[in-house]
């Protein structure tokens, strides 16, 4: 094997060990994260204190190097093996060649023998609150030579810094994501996706108070699922908790994004429809009590059929009173939908 082709292999050869640094790495979700402020600060003052032309934070990847940061010229990444910042996660926590035209592993590495023709390398690893390297703090020359001990012990303690950088830059992703979480759960309904009745009686008074403001119409729409006791009593609660799914699944995909569906009780749906007039609402309504009949549910190999009976709240500016009448006015409607045949629209005040 050639020195090149042996050099390549070390570099890129991969290890149970290495891949749990991979993992690690990952981890962090910093890897392809646009450029940030705070990164390049660090990346400077490296490249600053230990008085070298050029400085990189890179993160090492399973098969490249992935450059965060860099003082003195613009680079985005370099494949594993041609990458001085690989040597760090073999196992040395500081590495620094003094003259990479005489080191064999670097000699005929791609920014040795090419512009800029690098000759000095000094990097400390970047090192995970579990131990593991992934990747390092590094400052580069066009001439050999070394760091003094003042210069890497700051190039260390620089190192720590970046790294403080990076878990805190994950924490703060990992809260986003949990609060993202906790909200999700505090307003969605588990079993149809839909905003729950906290969620949607909250976005009703909002859009009620934006329609005043803006003398804009508003509309409601109630859902009731005929005969929904029969279905749990004859086929299990396991069928009737897949309807109200489905039917979940049909409201959120026939709905548009200013639209607010939601679970308002037990079988009982309603959408919320801002800018909208009774008649809209009322088409709205007839559309989805048709799409409702369509659909096909199944207890085992059994098919089940559902149809639903709607009614439609609807007020302008001049009549908004409260959040609660355009409700009042909606189950109304439904009322005299349930009691006029059932799997029918009603639409409006008496």
């Amino acid at each position: 094997m050639l020195a090149a082709e042996k050099v390549h292999t070390l570099f890129t050869a991969k290890s149970p060990a290495d891949n749990f640094r991979i993992a690690a790495l990952h981890r962090y979700h910093i890897l392809d994260t646009p450029a940030c402020e705070d990164f390049s600060f660090l990346t400077e003052l490296a490249a600053k204190i230990c008085e070298a032309p050029y400085a990189f934070i890179s993160l090492v990847d399973a098969e490249r190097v992935w450059i965060k940061s860099c003082a003195g010229m613009h680079m985005g990444e370099l494949p594993r093996g041609e990458s001085y910042c690989s040597l760090a996660v073999l196992g040395d926590a500081v590495t620094e060649i003094p003259d990479l035209r005489l080191d064999p592993r670097t000699a005929q590495m791609r920014l040795t023998v090419s512009e800029p023709y690098m000759r000095m390398y000094s990097s400390v690893a970047l090192t995970s609150s579990d131990g593991f390297a992934i990747g390092t703090l590094c400052v580069l020359d066009t001439r050999p030579g070394r760091l003094s001990d003042d210069k890497r012990a700051m190039l260390a303690k620089l190192a720590r810094q970046v790294m403080a950088l990076i878990e805190l830059r994950a924490n703060e992703k990992t809260l986003e994501a949990t609060v993202r979480e906790l909200e999700m759960l505090a307003t969605t309904d588990d079993l149809t996706g839909l905003h729950n009745r906290r969620s949607l009686l909250h976005r009703l008074k909002f859009e009620t108070a934006r329609a005043k403001r803006f003398r804009s119409p508003l509309s409601a729409v109630m859902i009731d699922l005929d005969h929904f006791k029969k279905i749990n009593d004859e086929h299990g609660h396991a069928v009737g908790d897949q309807v109200l799914t489905s039917l979940g699944k049909l409201l959120r995909e026939n709905v548009r994004v200013i639209d607010i569906p939601g679970r308002y009780g037990g079988e009982e749906l309603c959408v919320i429809l801002p800018s909208t007039p009774l008649e809209g609402a009322c088409k709205f309504a007839e559309t989805l009590r048709a799409k409702i009949e369509a659909q096909v549910h199944y207890a085992g190999t059994q098919p089940v059929h559902v149809t639903a009976s709607l009614g439609v709240g609807s007020f302008d500016h001049m009549e908004i009173a409260d959040a609660e009448s355009l409700l009042r006015q909606a189950d109304t409607a439904l009322y005299r939908a349930k009691h006029g045949g059932r799997n029918r629209v009603e639409c409006g005040a008496t």
